[in-house]
């Protein structure tokens, strides 16, 4: 665990600058990048489907319809936040075989402070990145993934509305675990430019980027 223990953590909501922020810091610090949504999107989606499968359930996973337009977004949401710790078991392993001189930062949504807190040396290696309501429609607007169509549903525009939703709520759960556990966070309301919260995040982090 000597990687996931020393890394670099910016968790916290979608459409607030965590990956820019990471791929920069790594850039300027020499620093090795862990992508979340990179690896969840491939490697990880492997790993549910042969979840599935040794579960006898299907292996693709629930009904569009029964997963998009017919669940409201809490229990939505509660779902997504249940699966968090599994996913994370899968981050861990991916970290554990990174065999690096540098520093690690990884960065995503499911790298909630209540999972990692217990991780590392110190609770200053986290860092939570959220939009304000305003930045967040703001990047629904500007961003074509914020409001992608699910392929297979009855009802597109519910989908979207429920997804969205859903995203606000772990987010805020994202927020509370946080503030509980002491972490960092750092409101994105579009005032700074990217580089200017990349500047931020690089003066939090600013004790381990040296050693």
């Amino acid at each position: 665990m000597a990687t996931a223990r020393r890394a670099l953590w910016i968790g916290g909501a979608q459409w607030a600058g965590k990956t820019t922020v990471a791929v920069t810091l790594a850039l300027r610090h020499g620093l090795t990048a862990y992508l979340y949504d990179r690896h969840d999107a491939r490697g990880h989606d492997d790993r549910r489907i042969a979840d599935r499968v040794r579960r006898a359930e299907p292996p693709a996973g629930p009904d569009p319809d029964a997963a998009w337009v017919h669940t409201d977004p809490a229990r939505m949401a509660a779902e997504t936040l249940a699966g968090f710790p599994r996913r994370f078991e899968w981050v861990l392993d991916d970290l554990s075989a990174l065999v690096t001189g540098r520093r690690v930062i990884a960065e995503g949504w499911g790298l909630r402070p209540e999972l990692v807190v217990p991780l590392v040396e110190s609770s200053r290696q986290v860092v939570v990145l959220v939009p304000t309501p305003e930045f967040r429609a703001y990047q629904r607007e500007r961003l074509p993934r914020a409001t992608a169509r699910h392929d297979g549903v009855s009802d597109p525009e519910r989908a979207v509305r429920s997804r969205l939703a859903r995203d606000e709520l772990v987010a805020a759960d994202a927020v509370a675990r946080a503030r509980e556990l002491g972490v960092r966070v750092i409101e994105v309301d579009g005032s700074r430019d990217a580089v200017a919260v990349t500047d931020l995040v690089e003066e939090h982090f600013a004790p381990f980027l040296t050693r």
